[in-house]
C-alpha cells in the first residue's frame, strides 16, 4: 500500500466498521471429499449474512507462503508484512503491557518439559495453568546478569513474553525453541556480530533459568523464539482517521493492534461472548473494530477438528449480536489457515466474508470454502482488504478530477 497516496484520500466519515478475525480460520477436509471446519460447522446467522454479502479469500502473504500470526495480523490490518517484518516477542510484550523502549529486544517464551537428557518431552509443559505460569515468572524475574535487566511477564497458559534491556545489544537471534519435541532446546546463536552479546547473554540466562526450574514437575526448561526490537508502523489515527479499538484476549493480538495505533478495550472474562458484550459497551467511542477469537486457532493446531467446528458454530451464535448494532461494514475472516488435519498454520488462503450497504452481493447463502471459491473477491491479498473496508464505508474520496 503507499501510505503517502492513500492518506491524501482519506475522509472523514460517520462510519461504522467491524473486523471479527477467527485465527486460524482456513481448514481442509479430514478425509476426501469431505467438508473443512467451517464447511462442517453449523451457521445459520453466517450463511444468512453471507447471501447478503460479497465472498473470496485473503491471502495473508503470497501464494504457498504459511504465516505466524503476527505477519497474518499485519496484513489484515492493511500493512505488508514482508514489508514490515517483526518478530513476534516484541508483539507479545506489548500484548501484556511493557513499554518496549528502543534498547530492548524482546522475544516470546515458553515454559516447557525436558526429560534427564535435556531433551524436550513437552514444549508446551501440557499448557501449564496460568497461575502455576505466574508463579514460575516470579521465580525467573529473581535472575540476576551483570550488565543487562532481563523481565519476564506472564501471558496466558504455558506462554510468557521476555524482555532483555542493555545498551548495543543485537537483535539477531535464532530460536532456541526447535519447535517439535523428541530434540534439544537450541542454543541462543548470533545471526550476525553486533548479536553476539545479545546471545551470550541470553544463553547465560536461560542455563540460570534451567538450575533454577530443576526440580519443576511440570515446567523444568525455557524456549524462546521471535527476538526483535520494536519496529515503527503508521498509525490507523493519523494514516486512516479512524478512532480504532482491539477486543482481544490473548497478549500477542492486543500487541500487534496497539502497534498500529489502536486502543485495547478491556474485557471482563475469557468466554467468547464477554467480547462481544465488550464490543457493545464501547460501540459508541470507536469507529472502527477489531475482535480477535483465538479458540479457532488453538484447536487446529492441536488436529482437533471437532472442537474448532464447535468454536466457529459458537461465533455464529454471536453474529446476531453484531448486526443488532447496525454496523455500516464488516469483514470476517482469519489471519490464516490452521487445518485440523495438519496441526499447523498453512499456506491455504483464507475464507473471507465482505458485508455492507454498497458490497456487490454474490446471493451465495453459505459461508465455506467451498462457497468462497465462488465469489465475487477472489483471492486477494489480505492486506488490500483494508482500503476495500474503508471505501465501502465511505472514508475514501475519488482520485482525480
Amino acid at each position: 500500500m503507499n501510505y503517502e497516496f492513500l492518506k491524501k484520500l482519506i475522509i472523514s466519515a460517520e462510519t461504522k466498521i467491524v473486523m471479527l478475525i477467527m485465527d486460524g480460520l482456513g481448514g481442509l477436509p479430514i478425509e476426501p471429499g469431505g467438508k473443512t471446519e467451517l464447511e462442517a460447522a453449523h451457521t445459520p446467522n453466517l450463511d444468512a449474512l453471507a447471501a447478503r454479502s460479497a465472498l473470496g479469500f485473503s491471502s495473508p502473504a503470497g501464494p504457498g507462503i504459511a504465516v505466524g500470526s503476527g505477519p497474518g495480523h499485519l496484513a489484515i490490518f492493511g500493512f505488508d508484512p514482508i514489508e514490515h517484518e517483526i518478530g513476534r516477542g516484541a508483539l507479545e510484550a506489548l500484548g501484556v503491557g511493557i513499554d518496549l523502549g528502543p534498547d530492548d529486544i524482546a522475544a516470546r517464551g515458553n515454559f516447557c518439559k525436558v526429560d534427564e537428557n535435556g531433551v524436550l518431552v513437552d514444549r508446551r509443559a501440557g499448557r501449564l495453568s496460568t497461575p502455576e505460569a505466574i508463579k514460575l515468572a516470579r521465580m525467573l524475574n529473581t535472575i540476576q546478569i551483570d550488565g543487562v535487566q532481563i523481565h519476564v511477564e506472564p501471558v496466558k497458559e504455558h506462554r510468557f513474553a521476555f524482555v532483555i534491556r542493555g545498551k548495543e545489544l543485537g537483535a539477531a537471534l535464532q530460536d532456541t525453541d526447535p519447535l517439535k519435541d523428541g530434540v534439544a532446546p537450541k542454543a541462543a546463536a548470533a545471526l550476525d556480530k553486533p548479536s553476539e552479546k545479545t546471545a551470550d547473554l541470553v544463553n547465560r540466562y536461560i542455563e540460570k533459568a534451567r538450575q533454577l526450574l530443576v526440580d519443576e514437575e511440570q515446567a523444568n526448561m525455557i524456549l524462546l523464539r521471535g527476538f526483535d526490537r520494536l519496529p515503527v508502523l503508521p498509525q490507523y489515527g493519523d494514516l486512516f482517521k479512524l478512532r480504532a479499538a482491539s477486543i482481544a484476549v490473548n497478549g500477542m493480538y492486543k500487541g500487534v493492534s496497539r502497534l498500529v495505533g489502536m486502543q485495547v478495550l478491556p474485557v471482563e472474562g475469557l468466554k467468547i461472548e464477554d467480547e462481544f458484550t465488550t464490543l457493545g459497551q464501547y460501540w459508541d467511542q470507536f469507529d472502527f473494530f477489531y475482535i480477535h477469537i483465538k479458540q479457532t486457532d488453538t484447536h487446529g493446531e492441536d488436529g482437533d477438528f471437532y472442537r474448532k467446528v464447535q468454536v466457529i458454530e459458537h461465533v455464529d451464535t454471536q453474529i446476531p449480536r453484531i448486526l443488532a448494532l447496525k454496523p455500516d461494514v464488516i469483514l470476517v475472516t482469519g489471519d490464516h489457515s490452521s487445518p485440523a488435519i495438519l496441526k499447523s498454520h498453512s499456506w491455504h488462503p483464507v475464507p473471507a466474508l465482505l458485508y455492507g450497504k454498497y458490497v456487490r452481493e454474490d446471493n451465495i447463502a453459505e459461508f465455506g470454502e467451498r462457497a468462497c471459491a465462488r465469489g465475487s473477491l477472489g483471492i486477494m491479498p489480505a492486506k488490500d482488504f483494508l482500503p476495500l473496508l474503508l471505501a465501502n464505508a465511505g472514508r475514501i474520496a475519488k482520485y482525480g478530477a
